[in-house]
């Protein structure tokens, strides 16, 4: 099942994101789910969110891999959202 989880950071973080940035992609190695993954940015073309694709069971499986990045446990996120996403192009 393919999840897009977009996640937009608190603002002020963007420290909060240098700072664990290596930890998120080592997470995102681990893992093994993720088969796409970029940072959302600003009007400005400053870091501002996160999008990813992660190809998992089934929700709650997607919610725990969100649960457990790096970003989200530094508190950098100011929402996350999950969806049910469909792959048609690419």
């Amino acid at each position: 099942m393919l999840i897009a989880l977009m996640a937009r950071d608190k603002p002020g973080h963007l420290q909060t994101r240098k700072d664990n940035r290596d930890a998120h992609l080592a997470y995102i190695e681990a893992t093994g789910v993720v088969t796409q993954a970029g940072p959302l940015l600003d009007e400005a073309g400053e870091l501002a969110g996160s999008l990813v694709i992660l190809d998992v069971e089934d929700m709650a499986s997607a919610r725990a891999w969100a649960d457990s990045d790096p970003y989200a446990k530094a508190g950098l996120f100011e929402n996350v959202t999950l969806t049910a996403w469909k792959k048609v192009i690419g």
